[in-house]
């Protein structure tokens, strides 16, 4: 059962930088941000393939980047220029299975971290 801790959240100022970072248990192919801001529906913010190829979604494109570390299992999400609006509870997110491209479908994730805060004022 794999399993994702995330961190990193907290709050900023409008206009700040915030990185989150999500341990995972073991190596999973396709690796996931998405947040859920309350009354919204989950949103796939970034995610990054087996073959490290992205998919950001054009809210937070060039502002926000997905990288991963095979070695360490880690994915984390590098924020800057944040708005109120990407406040919210992001979560990690793990697919296991080879997949060439990246996708943001909340379906296509099999394991899921506990969420962490992040609030932009």
């Amino acid at each position: 059962h794999v399993q994702l801790v995330e961190s990193g959240g907290g709050s900023v100022q409008d206009g700040g930088s915030l990185r989150l970072s999500c341990v995972v248990s073991e190596y999973t192919d396709c690796l996931a941000w998405f947040r859920q801001a309350p009354g919204k529906q989950r949103e796939g913010v970034a995610a990054i393939s087996s073959e490290r190829v992205l998919s950001t979604a054009e809210s937070v494109r060039g502002r926000f980047n997905i990288t991963k570390d095979k070695v360490r299992n880690i994915v984390s999400l590098e924020m800057h220029s944040l708005r109120p609006e990407d406040s919210g509870t992001y979560y990690c997110a793990a697919s296991v299975g080879y997949r060439l491209t990246a996708t943001r479908l909340s379906k296509d994730y099999e394991y899921w971290g506990q969420g962490t805060q992040v609030t932009v004022s």
